[in-house]
């Protein structure tokens, strides 16, 4: 009784969608309007993910419905999950240790002067 394993997408482009679902290739849909994609189920049974440009989601949903293609729609919940978190920038992390760095040298430049002219006065 294992767990059942996530589904892998196979990256195509827009094109390719158009020419599977021209040939009746695709069996079923899922729309993500948040991340603008298509995850495609094909009659073979590969699952095929395909990205879409802006304002286009009305168009496909009217074309994969005059096909007969079951069409789901991710919810707002649903579709957040998908989006990838973008990397985290450290950029103020290397500003505060390069300040660090700075802020070491003078104090050890100050500590060096002043042992100088204290030496010098001796």
């Amino acid at each position: 009784m294992g767990a059942e394993g996530t589904v892998k997408y196979q990256p195509e482009s827009f094109a390719q969608y158009q020419q599977q679902l021209a040939a009746g290739k695709i069996k079923a849909v899922t729309i993500n309007k948040r991340v603008r994609s298509l995850r495609l189920t094909l009659k073979d049974g590969s699952n095929v993910l395909a990205k879409y440009k802006p304002h286009e989601e009305k168009k496909i949903a009217s074309a994969l419905q005059a096909k007969g293609v079951a069409i789901t729609i991710l919810k707002p919940a649903e579709a957040v999950k998908e989006v990838k978190k973008t990397p985290v920038k450290h950029k103020l992390r290397y500003i505060a240790g390069g300040i660090l760095v700075v802020v070491v040298v003078v104090v050890g430049l100050v500590l060096f002067v002043d042992r100088k002219r204290k030496r010098s006065r001796e």
